[in-house]
Order: structure tokens, then C-alpha cells, then sequence
């Protein structure tokens, strides 16, 4: 996606970000979020709608941290290979976190650039309702 595109769907009251054309880092849930939650535990996992077009659309230039409290032994290798099956470019993958809240604390740049955003879907929504676009005047 080059900085002239947004990503979007077609629901207008779904969340918007505006953001910089600076490299981004973003951090993802897993289970629930990008994969149907728990679905690993009865079989494979299931992406969420809109989940591989939101991962294929971050940019090359951004990185990608993908986190689950999935904590059993097998959990890594199943994952990563899920993850290499559909050719999901990532940039580290933690395991084992704890279950409750994540909490993201970032400064603002002194030019007002907000540095830290959150968004929380239902469980097992996906990501298919978030828009975002680049915005080359911040």
C-alpha cells in the first residue's frame, strides 16, 4: 500500500486512523482478533474477516508484533506455521502473555503527532471494519 491509499471496508461508522507517513509499529492480538478465539484448540486456526487483507495491507516498512497468551508447548511451532502457510510477514511473535488488558503507553511528538493508538473489536469480529489511511501532511 503506497502512502496515496487507504484500507478500508465499506462500513462508514467503523473505526478511522489517520495516520503519519512515518513507519508505524504495530502491535496485534492474536486469538480473537486475527483468528477465531480458541479455534486452534478443536483444529486448525480460522482467520477473521478481513484479517489477511488488513495483514497484506500494512507496509513493508512497518513492523509487525503479534501477541497471544497461547502457552502450550506445541503453541509456537503451530502458529508460525500457520502463519507461514498463508505467507503472513511479521516481525516477532511473543507467546504466553497474560490474559488480561494490554496496556500501550507512548508519547506524543513535540509536533502534536499522537504516537499511540487502540482499537478493541468484539471478540471474533476481526479486523474487517477498521479503516485507516496515510496522511502526508503530518
Amino acid at each position: 500500500m503506497n502512502n496515496d491509499q487507504t484500507q478500508s471496508t465499506s462500513d462508514p461508522t467503523t473505526p478511522s486512523l489517520i495516520l503519519s507517513p512515518l513507519p508505524h509499529t504495530w502491535l496485534l492480538d492474536f486469538d480473537g482478533t486475527l483468528v477465531r478465539h480458541n479455534g486452534y484448540k478443536t483444529g486448525e486456526d480460522e482467520w477473521l474477516p478481513g484479517a489477511l487483507e488488513f495483514l497484506r495491507s500494512i507496509p513493508q516498512q512497518d513492523y509487525v508484533l503479534i501477541m497471544t497468551a497461547r502457552y502450550e508447548e506445541e503453541a509456537p511451532a503451530k502458529t508460525k506455521a500457520f502463519l507461514a502457510k498463508y505467507n503472513i510477514r511479521y516481525n516477532d511473535i511473543i507467546f504466553n502473555l497474560p490474559q488480561g488488558e494490554r496496556i500501550l503507553l507512548n508519547d506524543a511528538k513535540p509536533s502534536g503527532l499522537r504516537c499511540a493508538h487502540a482499537l478493541s473489536p468484539a471478540r471474533n469480529e476481526g479486523p474487517s471494519g477498521l479503516r485507516w489511511s496515510i496522511d502526508n501532511s503530518i
